[in-house]
């Protein structure tokens, strides 16, 4: 990989860009479930729309997050894209400020302005400020709610109630208040209380998954029996570093189940989307392939 394609690629954490996609898939899946007309060209085209304000947004949360941390990378990161000099913090702004809009404006094309600007706020108050306060974790989290909100408003309101909306998302941004909180002291020695504490709230998420799939009166075929058994495996996929790294809770472990659980949003997202529309919404798991493979070069923490 060229060492200027490299650079921007670690400054965006590449690779974690599918998991934003991943939520906007699973709101497709919500969508093919619930609503007569999702196979219509107005339909399709405005979730490809948001799929792509989504994306936007999370790279530029991504370059945002290097320069708010300049100092701090300065001092435990070193080798990362800014504090090395192979890109200007001035670049670095610019990229995050054109992401930013281009992310936001695609959400009002795509008729979700409310949506776009409060995720686009949401992103920019927590690499700013909130991830440094006890909030850091719920600040992320809503990020990710919002993320998932921002699919699901292609459907329309009366095909999704709003109470399921929320529970959806939900889901995903509970786990990511579990996975935010077990990041918090990656750089250094991690507490095992604060580890097992947020391992606790990623296993809170998958009560509520089983939770959406008794509320949701659709009938994604036989293959949704599997739903459960494929929640559970997913709780093993994501457990197993989570345990290594709480019997041992040095930057290398934690680091590694991290990257286990941040790159896992795709599986979350596809084992979710069994509940609506059964095993086909396992194909949301081919956006893991590419991110695998951007994984081999680029970092994800």
């Amino acid at each position: 990989m060229h060492p200027r394609f490299l650079a921007f690629a670690q400054l965006l954490r590449l690779p974690n860009v599918f998991t934003a996609f991943a939520d906007t898939a699973l709101a497709g899946c919500v969508g093919a479930a619930v609503y007569a007309g999702w196979e219509s060209s107005a339909y399709l085209t405005t979730l490809a729309l948001l799929a792509l304000a989504s994306g936007c947004l999370y790279l530029a949360g991504m370059v945002w997050n290097d320069v708010f941390d300049l100092a701090e990378d300065r001092r435990d990161r070193p080798f990362r894209p800014l504090p090395s000099g192979r890109i200007t913090v001035r670049t670095a702004g610019v990229l995050a400020g054109v992401l930013t809009l281009v992310g936001v404006g695609l959400t009002f094309v795509a008729g979700s302005p409310l949506l776009g600007v409060g995720l686009g706020a949401a992103v920019l108050l927590y690499d700013a400020w909130l991830k440094r306060t006890p909030l850091g974790p719920v600040a992320m989290a809503a990020c990710r709610f919002l993320n998932v909100l921002l699919g699901l408003s292609a459907i329309p309101a009366d095909a999704f109630p709003l109470p399921l909306r929320l529970h959806t998302a939900g889901v995903v941004g509970v786990y990511i208040v579990g996975v935010t909180w077990f990041a918090r002291t990656e750089a250094t020695e991690s507490s095992r209380r604060h580890l097992t504490a947020a391992a606790c709230v990623i296993g809170l998420s998958l009560v509520l998954a089983l939770v959406l799939r008794a509320r949701v009166s659709v009938e994604p075929g036989p293959s949704a029996i599997l739903f459960p058994y494929l929640l559970v495996a997913f709780g093993f996929v994501v457990g197993v570093p989570i345990r290594r790294a709480i019997r041992s809770p040095g930057p290398k472990e934690v680091q590694a189940a991290i990257k286990r659980c941040v790159l896992g949003l795709v599986g979350l997202d596809a084992v979710l989307a069994v509940a609506f529309v059964g095993l086909p919404g396992l194909g949301i798991l081919l956006l893991l392939p590419p991110a695998l493979l951007l994984g081999k070069w680029v970092y994800s923490t």
